[in-house]
């Protein structure tokens, strides 16, 4: 925009226009003519500045009005920056805030406007820009009179012009809004449709009328179905190179039909949008004030309930409605969230997102340990501080079960899932093939326009052949590269399977169990198959009882019944602890040793908590006591011979730790000796025995010098031990 300053003219000031005010007023004085008469000229839009001119023109002519307050030709300075710009707010209107920059810097003897509407039509910016012009002495004019901010009518009188003038603007906007919403409450306002859909000139809407631009968006809904989830879909998109089409809403290519790379925002709208279950809507994003003061441009989606407008079956559908829904849920579910399944990931884990607590109804938490390990825990109560957490399970257990049910639900229909395989594999190939067809034929139609539009053109016009040559040019060469391109996709994925493709799908969809296990099937294809058949899978964990409960809710409403035995830590979290503690105490009572009675339990089937490996001495020691069989043998000093003491004992006399002193003993530096039943440590040392080891534990203390080998070597007992 152009701000412009009046030249001086030796001519007389011509009269003022109809309707401004007369030459003289008495609030002007001689220091606000020796500053600036600045006219502000402003129109709401660019609408209004081409078809509004005789309101310009006036808001123009207030510098003629200047010049008949008095003010030099060379002395009125014109801002036109804001033309097209609306007064609702000062933010972007650089014009204005040159304006205040101006005042502020006392250069302003007045400041002309055709109506304070023009400065501001908000309070808040209206009352701070005249109280600004108070502080300084600005006179303010219309053509209504000269204000001054100073004077108390005068103050009256702007505050209930800027109040008025504020309450025009919400008043139009409210008519507007109405006249909007009664349109769309008829399903009529149509702003811009997405990919796929076209609008008609007599405002209706309707199909794109490109074949190929309506096959991509049949397409996106089929592969979305198959593959789950969006970013499934937006990487098989990409993978094939298949663009979308795109028609600009702005810009040298408005309108037309224009092939894009996928992006996941246009996808997700796609799947979102429900014009393409036929329904027109209005009203799908939030209206909250607050966001007008952010930069962002992003609106939150309402839910459904709280749309505006929703009309069904008013458009062309490329989807029931039923199939809209379930696509909604399903981008829903794949959000990581605790009141979500989350889409399917490559952990080993086959339930994440499937298995519910039966303890608080809660789903649980895939849990990743040292070694792939893997573990499914409920932090539910833990995180809301309901109660005790929740018990975990190991995640082979159950996902053990979890595979064996499915393979074995699958067995029936080995024969159905082969031809649905051979119709699934035909069908892609089919509508890749179509797609590479009709790129073909969209790109020969191009080189063969380019060429006609060459060969119409005056030959002698040089300018403009050489133009349309060059483009003919670059067609013919995008044409021979999307032929090569399609020449590669022949040779990686022939038209037809062939037989041995047929007998091989034949093979490995009746050897189902072969096909889980397979090196090529990832554990991303095992979590789809299984949450084909599985909607949920419920485990109720005891902490006394290694049993788990655990229930399949299977695809249609079917419910299963099973158990497995998961790995705990301790004999106290065993269901069968009683039985083994019986037989324990009373092999212990037939005089056994605690290594046969290890060895009997073994022979007769116990196990140890963790389900793995044998049951040993410590453990048979640990089962004692929980009987109360085996007594504490450090509480027993009888055991101990002359010279011998308890390992902590004698760390307590040497005052060192006790680590150090078994080490050593197990070194042979000290001699000792282990109890028969709890494997206590006895070591004997006399009072030459004790100053050696004083010595030994000297040397070997940081900053020391290494210990004497000599100290290394214990004396001899009596008896010559």
């Amino acid at each position: 925009m152009k701000t412009a300053e009046l030249s001086a003219a030796t001519t007389p000031a011509p009269a003022p226009p109809n309707g401004l005010l007369s030459r003289t007023s008495s609030k002007i004085r001689s220091d606000h003519l020796e500053k600036l008469a600045i006219v502000y000229v402003r129109q709401s839009s660019p609408t209004q500045v081409l078809e509004h001119r005789e309101s310009t023109a006036r808001q123009y002519a207030l510098a003629e009005q200047a010049i008949a307050f008095g003010w030099p030709r060379e002395r009125v300075l014109i801002i036109d920056e804001d033309l097209g710009k609306s007064g609702r707010t000062a933010e972007g209107r650089s014009g204005f805030q040159r304006l205040i920059g101006e005042v502020t810097l006392n250069h302003v003897g007045m400041v002309l406007g055709l109506e304070m509407s023009r400065l501001a039509r908000s309070s808040k910016d209206w009352h701070a820009f005249f109280e600004m012009c108070a502080i300084f002495g600005t006179l303010i004019a219309d053509a209504d009179g000269v204000y001054d901010g100073n004077d108390p009518n005068d103050r009256l009188l702007l505050g209930l012009k800027g109040i008025m003038s504020e309450m025009e603007l919400h008043i139009m906007r409210n008519r507007l809004e109405r006249g909007r919403d009664h349109k769309a409450q008829r399903g009529e306002l149509f702003f811009s449709v997405p990919v796929g859909y076209v609008i008609l000139p007599t405002g209706g809407v309707d199909f794109d009328p490109d074949e190929q631009a309506r096959e991509v968006i049949r397409l996106i809904f089929d592969k979305f179905d198959e593959l789950g989830t969006l970013y499934g879909l937006f990487h098989w998109l990409i993978r094939n190179d298949i663009t979308l089409p795109i028609r600009p809403l702005s810009g040298p290519k408005k309108g037309q039909l224009d092939w894009r790379r996928p992006k996941i925002c246009t996808l997700a709208n796609v799947l979102g949008h429900p014009i393409y279950a036929g329904a027109y809507s209005f009203g799908r994003q939030s209206a909250d004030p607050k966001r007008k003061l952010s930069s962002s441009k992003y609106r939150p989606r309402l839910p459904m309930e709280q749309w505006k407008v929703l009309h069904r079956d008013r458009l062309p559908a490329y989807i029931t409605w039923e199939r809209y829904l379930q696509n909604r849920e399903r981008i829903k579910q794949n959000r990581n969230r605790f009141d979500c399944q989350g889409a399917p990931r490559s952990g080993v884990t086959l339930l994440a997102g499937l298995l519910v607590c039966g303890t608080c109804g809660q789903r649980m938490r895939t849990l990743y340990h040292a070694h792939g390990k893997a573990q499914y825990a409920c932090n539910h109560r833990l995180l809301t501080g309901e109660g005790p957490r929740c018990p975990g399970l190991a995640a082979r257990a159950v996902d053990g079960l979890i595979a064996q049910q499915v393979l074995r639900a699958l067995e029936p229909a080995a024969l159905e899932l082969s031809m649905q395989v051979h119709a699934d594999v035909e069908q892609e190939r089919q509508r890749l093939e179509k797609h590479w067809q009709q790129r073909r034929q969209r790109a020969r139609y191009d080189v063969e326009l380019a060429e006609r539009r060459y060969q119409a053109v005056d030959p002698e016009n040089r300018l403009v052949a050489s133009t349309l040559e060059k483009r003919w040019e670059e067609l013919l060469s995008q044409e021979k590269q999307l032929q090569e391109e399609y020449d590669r996709f022949l040779r990686q994925t022939p038209v037809g399977l062939s037989a041995a493709e047929r007998a091989r799908i034949t093979a490995l969809t009746v050897d189902i169990p072969t096909l889980w296990n397979a090196p090529g099937t990832t554990n991303l294809d095992r979590k789809q198959i299984v949450r084909c058949l599985v909607e949920r899978v419920t485990v109720n964990v005891r902490t006394d009882s290694e049993v788990t409960g655990v229930t399949i809710h299977w695809a249609g409403g079917y419910e299963s019944q099973h158990e497995i035995t998961r790995p705990v830590r301790r004999y106290e979290h065993l269901r069968d602890l009683e039985p083994l503690l019986d037989r324990a105490a009373a092999l212990r009572a037939r005089g056994q040793t605690i290594r046969q009675i290890a060895e009997q339990l073994n022979a007769e089937g116990f196990h140890t908590p963790m389900g793995r490996g044998r049951i040993k001495v410590p453990m048979v020691n640990r089962l004692l006591q929980l009987r109360g069989i085996v007594p504490n043998e450090r509480a027993h000093d009888e055991m101990l011979g002359r010279h011998e003491w308890w390992l902590i004992d004698l760390a307590d006399a040497l005052k060192t730790g006790r680590e150090k002193l078994q080490t050593w003993a197990i070194r042979g530096w000290v001699h000792g000796r282990k109890t028969p039943v709890q494997g206590c440590w006895i070591l004997w040392a006399d009072k030459d025995e004790l100053r050696r080891l004083r010595k030994l534990i000297a040397k070997s203390r940081p900053g020391k010098n290494r210990h004497a080998s000599e100290l290394k070597i214990p004396k001899k007992q009596p008896g010559g031990r």
